[in-house]
């Protein structure tokens, strides 16, 4: 028999946790205030941040349905990196001290939990199909850049993998883009553990309705990322980290920004 497909009228999404526990308690509280039926998590919840160990409750309590990360997938199989596509030596130094602080902090249970994760997720949200990936529904840690994904790639996507709406992260900067007179839709709901590369400390995840096409929101939420910023210091984590958190300007991974995403940023 084939899988049961859920239904939603109205459901919140969000991407990229990083192990920042507190950003997505201040989520998970706002989409329930926004009357989102169901929670979903597009994957990598830890990397960056100071509390991988806190994000898990957090996500269960809260009956966040989630789908596999390369993070996930890495912390799950004990690979040696984290798999996260960098091909610059400065993005993948950073990666390198995030990921062995992550290993180092993730209970072997959690472990365990993350290798249960599928890779990716279908519900049906009023008429449309939507299909939940991390990277891209072809492989786990690809980056669909706004500026650099084309059209006809994501139509490809779509029908390839029976969809009507594509929804990813990895890249953790939000888009969206309406195909075919609307018809089609691709959405990156961004993350929740870092800030957008805007200047601000808030952090964005996306609200998605059925109404006769869809309907794509993206949600800021400000919360305390100072206790952050100062949890990654006293963890002995790279300054720079804190610095973003505080800055809302990204200070690391910036090699591996499209021209375009880059030259929005400070840096």
């Amino acid at each position: 028999m084939p899988e049961r497909v859920s239904e939603y009228r109205r459901i919140a999404v969000l991407g990229g946790v990083y192990a920042n526990a507190e950003a997505l308690a201040a989520v998970l509280a706002d989409a329930r205030r926004r009357n989102a039926e169901a929670v979903f998590c597009l994957g990598d919840l830890g990397g960056f941040g100071p509390d991988p160990a806190g994000v898990l409750p957090l996500l269960r309590a809260h009956d966040v349905r989630v789908v596999r990360g390369n993070y996930d997938d890495a912390i799950a199989t004990g690979a040696t990196d984290c798999n996260c596509g960098y091909t610059d030596p400065r993005d993948n130094h950073y990666a390198r001290l995030s990921y062995a602080y992550t290993v180092a902090h993730t209970p072997a249970a959690d472990r365990a939990w993350l290798a249960t994760l599928p890779a990716q997720r279908r519900v049906q949200l009023g008429s449309h199909r939507i299909l939940m990936c991390h990277g891209s529904p072809r492989r786990i840690n690809e980056f669909l850049w706004e500026s650099t994904t084309p059209d006809g790639l994501l139509r490809r996507l779509l029908a390839d993998y029976s969809a009507d709406v594509l929804l990813c992260t990895h890249t953790g900067l939000k888009w969206h883009r309406a195909l075919d007179d609307g018809i089609a839709h691709a959405v990156n709901v961004g993350a929740v553990g870092r800030p957008e590369n805007d200047g601000t400390p808030r952090v964005w995840y996306a609200l998605l309705g059925a109404e006769p096409d869809v309907r794509v929101q993206f949600v800021p939420v400000t919360y305390d990322h100072e206790s952050v910023a100062r949890a990654i210091e006293a963890e002995g984590l790279p300054r720079e980290f804190a610095e973003t958190l505080r800055s809302g300007w990204w200070t690391t991974c910036l090699e591996n920004l499209p021209a375009k995403e880059r030259a929005r940023g400070r840096f």
